[in-house]
């Protein structure tokens, strides 16, 4: 955005990803710098913020140059969008990562770009998951209803809007014990199996700080965070095409073909059908699937329809948290008391 004559500076939005020793696959956008204070209060500069964060000045096809610990260069160019995407096959990586299993990365410009002025000295920190040998499972969680409360079932969607652009990422409530449940997960039964968690959700991109504020304000565990671009909204409601949602999800099994995953989800739109979807093609390998019920007659009826339709994998129904965390407990997932699970996670910053 030009304002007054004088260009904004630049900056590179880093999206947690994931990938394997072999395979580096990076992800994130290339920005001009409107300094969206998530912090901010009133209403009309919650709106400013909204606007500045949907109408965005993307610098594309240029060059980027990402670092790795080792010193080791990659070179990667933004499209027409502004996204980069590396997705290669590499080597040794997990010798870099944390006990966690986190690669840390830095990115910058090269090329034209190196005309203008640049935020952070033209350094910009990333990270990507190698989720740990110690895992016994992964986690597959979408976020709207199923973490926090948006309204996905209200009619024409409203309460998404008001939430999204009137209530502050620091400020919105997650639904009750989540975070813990989530937590539990990722240490699994002996409290540091450092199971990974990935977020997956309809939202787009242009929500990523947005929704990373919240998980760190509400002490999630970090974990990759996939949203979707803009474009795809316009197949959404396509029925010849898999959505985006699902292709995401396949993407991350075949990433790691040994893991099984647990899938986390709510029964306000399409997550019961694409779970079920992937666990029909992957019969062995979705150990449950956690499903929370919201307050739609209709919808609650569609998906119990479902489920009588459904065999194999357990789908279970979960009314208030402390349904799926007794279910966990019960099928070893978690320890059977509460100890010191997570007491050792990474966890989001809680700052954008």
């Amino acid at each position: 955005m030009i304002l007054f004559g004088k260009k904004d500076k630049l900056q590179i939005i880093t999206f947690k990803t994931y990938g394997t020793a072999t395979h580096l696959y990076v992800r994130g956008r290339a920005l001009e710098d409107e300094n969206i204070d998530l912090s901010q209060k009133g209403f009309f500069q919650l709106l400013w913020n909204t606007w500045k964060r949907f109408e965005t000045d993307e610098i594309k096809y240029n060059p980027l140059t990402i670092q790795l610990p080792n010193a080791t260069t990659v070179s990667a160019k933004t499209n027409g969008d502004g996204y980069y995407r590396i997705d290669e096959a590499a080597s040794d990586l997990s010798s870099m990562t944390d006990s966690e299993g986190w690669l840390e990365y830095t990115i910058s410009y090269s090329g034209s770009a190196l005309g203008r002025e640049i935020s952070n000295e033209n350094r910009f920190s990333g990270e990507m998951l190698i989720p740990a040998q110690t895992a016994d499972f992964g986690v597959i969680s979408d976020i709207d209803d199923t973490i926090l409360h948006t309204g996905v079932v209200s009619s024409l969607k409203w309460r998404v809007v008001l939430n999204t652009v009137f209530t502050r990422a620091v400020t919105r409530k997650p639904l009750e014990g989540m975070a813990e449940f989530y937590h539990r997960l990722h240490g699994g039964k002996s409290g540091n199996r450092a199971n990974p968690i990935f977020y997956v959700s309809h939202s787009p991109w242009n929500l990523y700080r947005y929704l990373e504020v919240f998980l760190g304000a509400n002490n999630f565990p970090k974990g990759p965070v996939i949203l979707r671009s803009m474009a795809s909204f316009s197949a959404h409601f396509s029925k010849s095409q898999i959505p985006e949602k699902q292709k995401e999800i396949i993407n991350i099994l075949k990433t790691y073909p040994t893991l099984k995953f647990i899938l986390i989800g709510d029964s306000g739109e399409r997550d019961a059908d694409i779970y079920m979807e992937v666990a029909r093609a992957n019969p062995n390998r979705i150990l449950t699937i956690y499903l929370r019920s919201v307050q739609h007659k209709r919808r609650m009826h569609r998906v119990r329809r479902l489920l009588e339709r459904f065999k194999g994998t357990p789908v279970i129904l979960v009314t208030k948290t402390e349904d799926a965390l007794a279910h966990a407990r019960q099928k070893g997932f978690i320890a059977k008391k509460l100890g010191q699970e997570g007491s050792s996670v990474s966890k989001f910053p809680d700052k954008g």
